[in-house]
């Protein structure tokens, strides 16, 4: 129960830390890399009429690094759709689930804009920890944007948790917090299984904004077959 209480007080005082600057609403990663592992990735978010696709194919290159590449584009309000940047992403698993009370993971992410010459790179510390049924996931993000103009660091902040009620349906509360977003909504998520080692996760939910700088409502949706 110490160990718990002390993840507990650690979530929650998470947010003054990082609520200062950050990125927009998108996923919330989990630590684990699967051996072997294939997958081929949507995910979107819509809000204020513009939406955001990424389309990825993943490979896991050892028992705990897993690669993936995104093409990502934006559709606006008139519906037309035009990729936008290129994007790559590692995730290692820092510990075995279960090898410490919380279990760790480590994202990279660079991504580059073409249109306008914009370079991201981003690097998130993952934490989870499971009591029965629940489990709580965070995201702590550190981001260096550069462009021709300007050059910025930022931070950024994704909570969730999540009640394992079946394989297929498990819901679930998000928190975001960003330069221009903060963010809290719920999300229903479950994987499909088609037999050994394939599986189709999906993911939708609605996060309402909790400023007046963040949308109203942002819709993200997301599938994932892995294979």
């Amino acid at each position: 129960m110490k160990s718990l209480s002390r993840y507990v007080i650690l979530i929650i005082t998470l947010p003054s830390i990082t609520l200062a600057d950050g990125i927009a609403i998108d996923k919330v990663y989990h630590p684990y890399v699967q051996p072997l592992e294939r997958e081929v990735e949507w995910r979107m978010t819509s809000a204020d009429g513009e939406q955001t696709h990424r389309f990825g194919l993943g490979k896991a290159v050892s028992d705990s690094l897993f690669a993936e590449a995104y093409l990502i584009a934006e559709q606006n309000k008139h519906n037309d759709l035009k990729a936008k940047a290129y994007e790559l992403e590692l995730k290692w698993q820092l510990s075995e689930q279960g090898e410490f009370d919380v279990d760790w993971g480590l994202i990279t992410e660079l991504e580059y804009e073409y249109h306008q010459d914009n370079v991201e790179l981003a690097s998130g510390l993952i934490l989870e920890k499971a009591w029965g049924r629940w489990v709580g996931t965070a995201n702590l993000w550190l981001i260096y944007e550069h462009s021709p103009i300007n050059a910025e660091f930022e931070t950024a902040l994704a909570l969730q948790t999540r009640y394992r009620y079946k394989h297929y349906l498990e819901p679930a509360i998000e928190f975001y917090a960003g330069q221009d977003t903060r963010g809290l909504g719920p999300v229903l998520m479950g994987d499909l299984k088609f037999g050994p080692g394939k599986k189709l996760h999906w993911e939708a939910g609605i996060i309402f904004g909790l400023e007046t700088d963040s949308p109203d409502n942002t819709w993200r949706f997301s599938t994932e077959y892995e294979f």
